[in-house]
C-alpha cells in the first residue's frame, strides 16, 4: 500500500515512464518543481490539482486522496498524451534562453499531442507585419531545436526587438528576415545582431468576427 498523497503521485508518475517535467506539461498551471514538492510530501496539491492528475493518470480521485488496500493500473485517458506549451509574450522573448524550462505557472498556453521539443513554445501575433497569411491574434508553435530552412518561418531577436518573418539565406552564413507585409522593411544579419529563437513548426488560426 502506498501511504502518502505524494508516494501515490511519484509511483503513478512512474507506471507512465513519465519524467516530472513530462507531467507538469500535462497539468494546467503547474510546474516541475511543484510537482518535485507534492512527491516529497514537502506540500499538498489542491483539489482542481488532484482532479486533474486523476485524469491525466486515469485512477480514481479518492484513491488518489486517501489510498487504498490496491495500487490501482494506471493508465493515461489525458487528451491521447497531450502537452502544454506555454504561450511567451513579448517582453519574455526579449530575454529568453533557449534552453529555459518554463517551470513557473502559465496563465496562457495551448495543448497539443505532436511531439515536439520540451522548450517548444507559443506566440500570439501582435502586429500585421505577416499579413495576409498571418493575421493579428493567430498563434504559431515554436521549435527552438529546428534551424530553418529557407521559406520557413522563424522568430528572432533583433537588437531588442522580438519578431515573426519568413526566412532567407543571404552570402557569407547571413540571412535576411522577410515580412510579408511590403509595409514593413526587410532585416538583415548585417544590420544589427540577430539571433533566431526556432522555428515555426504549427499555425493556428482562429475564428474571427466580421
Amino acid at each position: 500500500m502506498v501511504e502518502t498523497i505524494g508516494s501515490r503521485i511519484k509511483s503513478c508518475r512512474k507506471q507512465l515512464h513519465l519524467t516530472q517535467h513530462d507531467l507538469a506539461k500535462r497539468l494546467q498551471g503547474v510546474s516541475h518543481a511543484a510537482i518535485s514538492q507534492w512527491e516529497s510530501d514537502t506540500t499538498k496539491p489542491n483539489a482542481e490539482n488532484l482532479y486533474d492528475l486523476s485524469k491525466v493518470f486515469g485512477c480514481d480521485l479518492a484513491w488518489l486522496l486517501k489510498g487504498g488496500e490496491k495500487t490501482p493500473q494506471i493508465v493515461s485517458y489525458m487528451l491521447n498524451d497531450s502537452v502544454k506549451i506555454p504561450i511567451l509574450a513579448q517582453e519574455e522573448l526579449e530575454k529568453w534562453d533557449s534552453t529555459q524550462f518554463f517551470d513557473y505557472p502559465r496563465n496562457e498556453y495551448i495543448m497539443t499531442d505532436s511531439n515536439y521539443s520540451d522548450f517548444a513554445f507559443a506566440y500570439k501575433i501582435a502586429d500585421d507585419s505577416m499579413l495576409p497569411d498571418f493575421s493579428l491574434g493567430d498563434v504559431v508553435v515554436i521549435n527552438p531545436d529546428l534551424s530553418p530552412q529557407p521559406g520557413e518561418f522563424v522568430i528572432a531577436r533583433y537588437g531588442k526587438m522580438v519578431v515573426f518573418r519568413k526566412f532567407r539565406e543571404a552570402e557569407n552564413n547571413e540571412f535576411v528576415l522577410l515580412p510579408l507585409n511590403d509595409d514593413y522593411a526587410h532585416i538583415s544579419t548585417n544590420q544589427n545582431e540577430t539571433k533566431i529563437l526556432g522555428t515555426m513548426v504549427e499555425h493556428r488560426i482562429y475564428r474571427r468576427k466580421r
